[in-house]
């Protein structure tokens, strides 16, 4: 068992690290004030290929696991959380569309996308339909050759400056369930789509968020990914690396706050010494640091099985999706404490941090719905001794 990274591990981190200083870092603060979507920084970092990061390598991405991803998306994340979790929400479009497609769809779409040419949204949440995801009201509907879509989707990330939709939508009976959903990749400025006002959010204010409205929107049926009713389970098998991709985001921020703060105590003085003297805020910030770790290791863990298949994947998933999100944030939340009024100040990242990491315990699954999943799962016989 070897918990380092490998050389090639390493040399990503290092890619990734500098991109991250050199292209995101320096403009977060602005991409925040401004609510700017970096567009072109976004397919910069395509062309590094982090928008295809664990696409095959057949539709032009770079094939790698998602433990690799992990190591990449966690440098991405320290400079900016919001715009790095975007650029993994693009990743689990991309790859859907490079696994799931026909053949043709997948070869116009999946390289485009892989190489950060198009973007793309990831459309699941409805007004009446978050957590009960089973419950989609949109509906797909048989015409000749192509299907008939009408509904709408809500928190939509990028909406309005993607060029591509993955969309989940019903195309069985109202009461069909999970069973009859359906995935399609639709172009973002097919006839009969209208994006809503851009959401003014507490955070991740560097990726546009909006309703999207299908009326009457004509799909190929060739841009059906996977066959009819097979749309939830794609949708969940993408949301398993999708959790993983944001805990991972989180972990990026939660470790530029470790750093930032441990910085702060070194060169803030109080009562004639440097805080970072005083003890009891060296335990607040070794707790902040055992909190980073046991996340990241679940993290990595998770995306270990992931990787291999395991047939507990998804329950090491979304333990680690609800672990990291809530030990992340609150490790951001300790490093403001640690600036003081500083730390509200919007000179300093910090608030960003802590603003950009809350809706990460939101996304992907609530962290309510991890526990259900992690509890339901762990009352099948055998599952707790299997996970040991």
């Amino acid at each position: 068992m070897d918990f380092n990274l490998s050389e090639d591990q390493l040399a990503f981190r290092e890619a990734a690290r500098a991109f991250a200083d050199n292209e995101m870092a320096p403009h977060a603060a602005q991409w925040d004030d401004e609510h700017i979507f970096p567009v072109e920084v976004i397919r910069a970092a395509g062309e590094m290929g982090f928008c295809g990061i664990y696409t095959p390598e057949a539709q032009g991405g770079m094939g790698l696991s998602r433990l690799d991803t992990s190591v990449i998306v966690e440098e991405l994340a320290a400079a900016c959380p919001s715009t790095a979790a975007y650029i993994t929400i693009h990743n689990m479009a991309t790859w859907m569309v490079a696994c799931f497609a026909n053949g043709q769809v997948r070869d116009d779409f999946a390289p485009r996308m892989a190489s950060g040419e198009w973007l793309g949204s990831y459309c699941l949440t409805e007004p009446g339909a978050g957590s009960d995801a089973g419950n989609l009201r949109t509906r797909a509907v048989r015409d000749g050759d192509h299907y008939v879509l009408n509904g709408s989707k809500v928190f939509i990330s990028g909406a309005g400056g993607t060029q591509v939709l993955v969309v989940m939508a019903r195309t069985g009976a109202p009461d069909s369930g999970t069973r009859g959903i359906t995935a399609f990749v639709v172009p973002a400025d097919s006839d009969g789509i209208h994006y809503g006002k851009n959401e003014e959010k507490m955070g991740w204010r560097s990726q546009p968020t909006r309703q999207i409205t299908f009326e009457d929107v004509r799909v190929p049926a060739a841009n059906r990914l996977g066959e009819e009713g097979e749309g939830f389970k794609i949708a969940m098998k993408g949301l398993d690396g999708g959790r993983l991709n944001i805990a991972t985001c989180s972990l990026g921020g939660a470790q530029a706050a470790l750093l930032r703060a441990r910085n702060y105590l070194h060169e803030r003085t109080q009562f004639g010494k440097p805080l970072a003297e005083f003890q009891a805020l060296q335990f607040r910030l070794a707790d902040m640091a055992t909190n980073l770790v046991a996340a990241r290791q679940m993290v990595r863990l998770g995306a270990f099985k992931l990787d291999q298949g395991d047939p507990e994947a998804t329950l090491h998933c979304a333990m680690a999706k609800r672990f990291a999100t809530d030990a992340c944030f609150e490790v951001c939340n300790e490093a403001l404490q640690l600036h003081g009024g500083y730390g509200y100040i919007r000179e300093y990242p910090l608030e960003r941090y802590v603003r950009d990491l809350r809706v990460h315990q939101i996304l992907e699954g609530t962290n309510e719905i991890m526990r259900l999943i992690v509890a339901r799962r762990l009352l099948e016989p055998g599952v707790a001794e299997a996970i040991q």
